[in-house]
């Protein structure tokens, strides 16, 4: 298989998976775990395949072109190291799959579970094999998002929610600083690219920024690791399904910090800064994890914390600046994804036999399910460090790397020993618990379910796992060995160093502290069986370091306090004060940079100003003028006025032969007039008028103060603008997109080929703001409820309300319905000659004015005076619009047509023209950009329409409540056509 189809397919797939898995039925269990099953088996035979090739210390490598000229390409890369992480993913991944299809109850809604799982595989997947680090971060975030709704899976327990919300702020805050420390370190190298970034490793710590980079980077690592001061948040995740703790936090997620560091180990460590923040970190998660993990009751919690223990013990061992402490952390990685998911998955089914997880009612359960009690009891001796099991090996390799570790702290590495040795110590003593106070004792009396054996095949995952803990630890170089030596080559390279897997090195030191660290263990549990018979809650002398307090007075202070005192500061509930400040800061920065940068007139002489010209302009301005006026007192006279601005402004495009940009902001003053109208219509009234609020008292001071901002922003923006005109001619960006519209993006139309061409991503991140926007709007006014006032029908319509016009037997006397009916019934005949408009200024915008955003406008204005005319009870009785459809299309049509170059090799939205010879048609040109274009389309027309509706529907509610009139006045019989929106 081609290098490039094997990566993209083991990205891609488990996203497509979880697609299919969002759509299937809710309760379709099977079909969901078959779905998830297949495609984790296909990501396994996918990173065999590549096996050969990394293993003979190759690389597979595929790049694909985004915005070259920024050094954003997306590059998939896998090496050594990258296989093995990979392999875990998709290896471990398949177990928990088939574990989670007996693992979730009947009433779970599994199909959504297992999406989830997909895309969070897909995610993790994405991330070990980027090549580029803004990639890299990218899945970086992904996992925290897809993790966030896996620990939330049962959002309707509090603890879900808490955990959930827990872990997402604390990972992606450290993904944040993550970001700009790639930015910082991509700065630096000058590439963003994984490869150019390995072989800068000296420029990178000689760098004056060499030490903001590493902070950034090793916050991300620190916090997605739960390394300490970081660790609170992985005990509150155990609120899960077990199936996701077995996944994420044992094998997955847990691991992308100290991937991150092993992966960036040969360029940031070497380093004092390295040793003492990394080993710092380490050794102090290493003794607390373990230290916490010995009281806890809940069998998840204690593997929990077990978990951070053993993060912090490769951490340590990334901290040492030694590249033989490289391999024992690489080592321990698949040791303890070995014996930490097959315990999770253990506790899991004890959980789901026994109905609990506390440790306090759980005992003899040995005598009930004996075959699960045999794999819990090899994998926690894996975990403890018994001799002969995986576990003890490593842990082994991190004994003599702790006495033989160097580095600027000699207290430090005095200490570092005895540290080891008590933290295994403390390790045996909470393997014990796990075991002796599930497993042994009396019977279990009081348990909500019967305890028996779990069914076959979900033990299956867990023998699975125990067998290799128990293969590894007996002949570690005949089965990890080459594949631990292929990932230590891909991440040391030639400064690899020799080691020994074998079983048996002579009774030497670490193997003395390996002894004294499992009597120790043992000793230390039952000297504290009785204070762990009392029950009590919490680890004694850490009362002060309970994380998830801490965390909560940090929320607390951020979106109470904080907020409450800047909310007081800059907050208010009216809009004026909220746009006088935007305009104020937007001044400032402005002009904070125009200081710096020392910007003025350029060399270029201004033109001379038409004389005609500057009368349409006085016209704008006074239009302007007096719209800002008339905003005080009466809006409608305002709204008026500012559309004469913008016609001034379309004018002022078509005097400069600029007949695209005249077209579409005729197109978009018509759209935002209409829709501020019917906006207008739902707010408060605001003369002095019976019934109306107060008017606003506006002092002197205050229009001064207004009057000076706008002119500060107006004559700024002004400036800014006449500087930047004149510092070259514009005949030279002409005469560059003149000269290439053709030949390169097909059409004539400079303008459009500019969108849609050459900066067509622009184009693209614009549209999809557009849509953001529209369901901005269609939310907030899905939730507005109009002020008492203007519930009633407007005065202006009273006069009007009594007649139907939609009648076909007419009055005598009824002038007013007469003059209606008939431009009403010419609008709606127009509707297809309006809509036929926009398919043809659509398909002729690539080399005439016009292309997609005119067209979608002008669609847009076909159904608003459908809306306007008939009402929206009539309108969607007769016409299905479906907005989201629309922009789904319209976002779907335009990136895929921007995908659908890397197809043929070319970077993301390179067009593609030739011309076609159409049957009694003739040649007619055919260029890749109308597909964008139609998407841009598709998009303007849904956006427009969804805000068009959710303004409709105000007039629809049936449980508004109808405004209180004066006795005497009759109440108005309102008209379809006489409605804004519709009817009520």
């Amino acid at each position: 298989m081609p290098d490039a189809l094997l990566l993209l397919t083991l990205v891609g797939l488990p996203f497509l998976g979880a697609t299919a898995a969002g759509l299937l039925p809710t309760h379709a269990r099977n079909a969901a775990a078959w779905l998830a099953g297949g495609t984790a088996l296909v990501g396994i035979a996918l990173v065999w395949a590549a096996y050969p090739t990394v293993a003979a210390g190759g690389v597979l490598r595929h790049e694909v072109a985004w915005m070259p000229s920024l050094g954003l390409n997306l590059v998939l890369r896998m090496d050594g190291f990258a296989w093995l992480f990979a392999g875990m993913v998709s290896g471990v991944g398949a177990l928990v799959i088939l574990y989670a299809r007996y693992y979730m109850a009947a009433d779970d809604p599994v199909p959504r579970f297992f999406a989830f799982l997909l895309a969070f595989m897909g995610s993790m997947t994405g991330m070990v094999i980027s090549g580029n680090l803004i990639q890299l971060a990218f899945f970086w975030e992904l996992t925290s998002l897809f993790s966030f709704l896996l620990i939330g899976y049962w959002h309707h327990l509090a603890a879900a929610r808490d955990g959930a919300r827990m872990a997402l702020t604390i990972t992606a805050t450290g993904g944040l600083c993550l970001f700009a420390g790639v930015l910082v370190l991509g700065h630096i190298v000058g590439s963003y690219d994984l490869d150019a970034v390995l072989a800068a490793g000296d420029r990178i710590r000689a760098h004056p920024l060499y030490l903001p980079a590493l902070i950034l980077i090793l916050l991300g690592a620190l916090t997605k690791s739960a390394q300490f001061p970081f660790h609170f948040w992985l005990p509150h995740a155990m609120a899960a399904p077990t199936p996701v703790s077995a996944y994420l936090h044992s094998a997955t997620l847990v691991k992308a910090g100290v991937f991150l560091m092993a992966r960036l180990w040969p360029v940031l460590a070497g380093t004092d800064a390295w040793f003492w923040i990394v080993g710092t970190a380490g050794i102090a998660t290493l003794i607390l994890g373990a230290y916490i993990a010995i009281f806890q009751h809940d069998l998840k919690g204690l593997l929990a914390y077990s978990t951070i223990s053993h993060l912090g013990l490769i951490t340590l061992l990334l901290g040492l600046n030694s590249e033989l402490a490289m391999v024992a952390a690489i080592f321990h990685i698949i040791n303890h994804a070995t014996f930490k998911a097959s315990l999770f998955m253990a506790a899991g089914i004890i959980d789901h036999e026994t109905g609990t997880r506390d440790i306090r009612r759980l005992s003899g359960l040995n005598r009930f399910m004996p075959f699960t009690a045999r794999l819990a009891l090899v994998a926690a001796a894996a975990m403890a460090g018994v001799p002969l099991l995986n576990g003890f090996l490593s842990k082994e390799m991190f004994f003599a790397e702790a006495l033989s570790a160097e580095g600027p702290l000699p207290l430090l590495l005095d200490v570092l020993p005895a540290a080891a040795t008590v933290a295994s110590a403390f390790s045996v003593a909470y393997s014990l618990r796990f075991i002796h106070g599930a497993f042994f004792g009396p019977d279990p009396v009081d348990l909500p379910l019967t305890p028996h054996e779990p069914p076959t095949w979900m033990r299956f995952p867990v023998e699975i796992l125990v067998l290799a803990c128990i293969i590894i630890g007996l002949l570690p170089a005949a089965t990890v060995g080459p594949y631990l030596d292929m990932a230590a080559h891909a991440a040391l390279g030639a400064a690899t160093p020799d080691y020994s897997l074998a079983v048996w090195h002579g009774f030497n030191l670490p193997l003395l502290m390996s002894l004294i660290a499992l009597a120790a263990g043992v000793s230390l549990y039952l000297l504290l069986q009785r204070h762990l018979r009392k029950g009590e809650e919490g680890a004694p002398l850490i009362g002060g370091l309970q994380g998830q307090r801490m965390f909560e007075r940090t929320m607390v202070f951020l979106s109470w306090r904080l907020a409450r005192t800047l909310e007081g500061l800059l907050g208010t509930r009216r809009l004026q004060p909220q746009l006088r400040l935007v305009v104020c800061v937007a001044v400032l920065a402005a002009g904070w940079t125009v200081t710096l940068r020392g910007l003025g007139p350029g060399n270029l002489t201004p033109a001379g100003i038409d004389p005609v010209l500057a009368l349409i302009w006085a016209i704008g301005a006074a239009c302007a003028l007096g719209a800002a006026w008339q905003a005080k007192y009466h809006r409608l006279v305002a709204l008026i006025l500012l559309g004469g601005t913008g016609l001034v402004t379309c004018v002022t495009f078509v005097w400069f032969s600029a007949p695209d940009l005249a077209l579409t902001q005729l197109l978009v003053e018509v759209v935002t007039t209409i829709l501020l109208l019917l906006g207008l219509r739902w707010l408060p009234k605001r003369l002095d008028v019976p019934g109306a609020r107060p008017p606003e008292v506006i002092t002197t001071t205050r229009r001064l103060r207004d009057l000076g901002i706008a002119a500060a922003a107006g004559f700024g923006m002004a400036g800014l603008a006449f500087g930047v005109m004149t510092r070259f001619p514009p005949e030279i960006l002409a005469e560059h997109f003149l000269e290439r519209a053709y030949t390169e993006g097909g059409g004539t139309n400079v303008v459009n080929v500019i969108l849609v061409d050459f900066r067509g991503f622009d184009t693209l991140g614009e549209i999809t703001v557009l849509a953001a926007v529209a369901l901005t709007a269609y939310a907030l006014l899905r939730r507005f409820r109009p002020a008492p006032d203007s519930v009633d029908v407007p005065e202006q319509q009273r006069d009007q309300s009594a007649y139907d016009i939609a009648r076909p037997e007419r009055r005598e006397g009824d002038t007013v319905a007469d003059w209606l009916l008939i431009p009403s019934i010419i609008a709606r005949l127009l509707f297809p000659v309006i809509a036929l408009v926009a398919v043809y200024l659509l398909l002729r915008g690539h080399d005439l004015p016009g292309g997609g955003f005119a067209a979608g406008l002008t669609a847009s204005i076909a159904l608003i005076l459908q809306y306007m005319l008939g009402g929206t009870q009539w309108v969607e009785a007769r016409l299905r619009v479906l907005p989201l459809r629309w922009m789904g299309l319209g976002l779907l049509l335009a990136t895929g047509t921007g995908l659908a170059a890397w197809a043929f090799g070319r970077p993301f939205l390179t067009t593609y023209f030739t011309y076609a010879e159409l049957p009694l048609v003739g040649t007619v040109p055919m260029a890749s950009a109308l597909l964008f274009d139609i998407g841009v389309f598709a998009l303007v027309v849904g956006a427009t329409m969804l805000m068009l509706i959710a303004l409709a529907r105000q007039s629809v509610r049936g449980h508004r409540a109808v405004a209180p009139r004066p006795a005497d006045e009759p109440a108005a019989v309102t008209a379809p056509a006489a409605t804004a929106m519709g009817d009520d």
